[in-house]
């Protein structure tokens, strides 16, 4: 075969042996320091597929779940039978702030439901009480659904510079290396060079995804925030004209 439709890696192959330039050979061969970067790279892509898949699955629920919880609410005129569907759907995060609303509005009303006392009157203390558990709630359901994403967004942020302080140490080992052996010829320094830039290579393939990922789940949670603060005011206007006159 003409030497001149060989690629530059076949040619080192040749020189030095396929294997050597094999990656799984190449990371063998790594010194400790560049197989514990490896090491730690590959438990945060670990990590960030099972956050992306966990968030995935819980946010797509979360929505679905909501979504059936505002067609109850708006289509019952009883908060009883609204209650029983926030206790049915327990995944929508506007369904647990109408929960904490409701909770708090029975407790204001003493021991009647809220939908049974249309002419009770209530004072504008009352009002903030119960508005104040549904700020509550749904600093405790946004919080809920922001679990475990700051995660992907530090190992978008780190991952690289994990992988590139192997890559560093790998090639001064490859040039310690080369004073060693008193050669600097491709053969002798392309399988260290190599070696290292794998651990970039891996803090990339960690990093890209968990990044992709995050600024997804943040536009999905702020679609989310939005469905509860809108929820909120609603009903907080619903009490405000059936329960304070």
């Amino acid at each position: 075969m003409n030497t001149l439709f060989l690629s530059p890696l076949s040619l080192l192959a040749a020189g030095t042996g396929a294997k050597s330039l094999d990656p799984w050979t190449l990371i063998a061969g790594a010194t400790v320091v560049v197989k514990l970067v490896i090491l730690l790279l590959l438990i945060f892509s670990v990590l960030s597929w099972y956050i992306i898949a966990y968030k995935w699955f819980f946010l797509q629920r979360a929505q679905k779940q909501s979504a059936a919880f505002l067609d109850r609410f708006w289509g019952s005129k009883r908060l009883d039978a609204i209650y029983q569907a926030s206790e049915e759907l327990r995944w929508s995060p506007i369904g647990q702030i109408f929960k904490a609303g409701y909770i708090e509005l029975s407790k204001l009303k003493g021991s009647k439901r809220p939908d049974e006392d249309d002419q009770g009157q209530t004072s504008l203390s009352d009002i903030e009480n119960v508005e104040r558990a549904l700020t509550r709630a749904v600093m405790a359901e946004l919080t809920n659904v922001e679990k475990m994403t700051p995660f992907l967004a530090t190992v978008g942020s780190t991952a690289p510079f994990v992988g590139l302080f192997g890559t560093v140490w790998g090639i001064m080992n490859s040039f310690s290396r080369i004073g060693a052996q008193g050669s600097a010829n491709l053969a002798v320094v392309a399988p260290g060079i190599a070696e290292a830039l794998i651990a970039t290579a891996i803090g990339l393939v960690a990093a890209v995804p968990a990044v992709i990922a995050y600024n997804y789940f943040v536009s999905r949670v702020r679609v989310l925030k939005s469905e509860m603060d809108t929820f909120t005011n609603d009903f907080l206007n619903i009490v405000k004209r059936h329960f304070f006159k």
